[in-house]
C-alpha cells in the first residue's frame, strides 16, 4: 500500500512541477512564435506542447541524475556531465518536434519547424541560465 501511495505522490508532484515549468516555457515560446510566424498562435496548444515537453524532459534529466548518482546538491557535477548534455540535445529535439506538430496558427496551418527550433532554443537558454545560477 505504501508503494502505491509513493508512486501516486510522485506522479502528482511530477505533473505539478511539469505544469509550472511548462507555463514558464510557454510564456517564453508564445511571444517568440507570434513574432517569428507573424501570425497569432493558439496559447493553449503552446502550453500543451510545453507540458508534454517538460514531462518528457523531467523524466530524462531525473534518469540521468539517478544514473550518475547526483540527486543531492551541489549539482555542478551533474551540469558538467557529458551524458546530461546528450540528453539535453535529445530533449531539445523532442521539444521542437512537439511544438511543430501540436501548435497551429490561427489560419489552421502548422508553425514552421524553424520557429519551433527558435522557441525551444530560447527556452532552453533561459532555463539553463536559471539552472546554472541556482546551482
Amino acid at each position: 500500500m505504501t508503494t502505491l501511495l509513493t508512486l501516486l505522490s510522485t506522479a502528482l508532484w511530477w505533473l505539478l512541477y511539469s505544469s509550472i515549468f511548462a507555463l514558464f516555457f510557454a510564456l517564453i515560446a508564445w511571444p517568440l512564435l507570434r513574432w517569428s510566424e507573424r501570425a497569432n498562435v493558439v496559447f493553449n496548444r503552446v502550453y500543451l506542447a510545453c507540458l508534454l515537453w517538460t514531462m518528457v524532459g523531467m523524466v530524462l534529466v531525473v534518469g540521468v541524475a539517478l544514473h550518475e548518482g547526483h540527486v543531492r546538491p551541489p549539482y555542478n557535477a551533474l551540469l558538467t556531465s557529458g551524458l546530461l548534455r546528450g540528453v539535453l540535445v535529445l530533449d531539445m529535439f523532442v521539444g521542437a518536434l512537439l511544438l511543430w506538430r501540436l501548435i497551429p496558427r490561427v489560419d489552421a496551418r502548422r508553425i514552421r519547424p524553424t520557429s519551433a527550433c527558435i522557441a525551444v532554443a530560447a527556452g532552453m537558454a533561459i532555463g539553463f541560465g536559471v539552472a546554472t545560477s541556482l546551482a
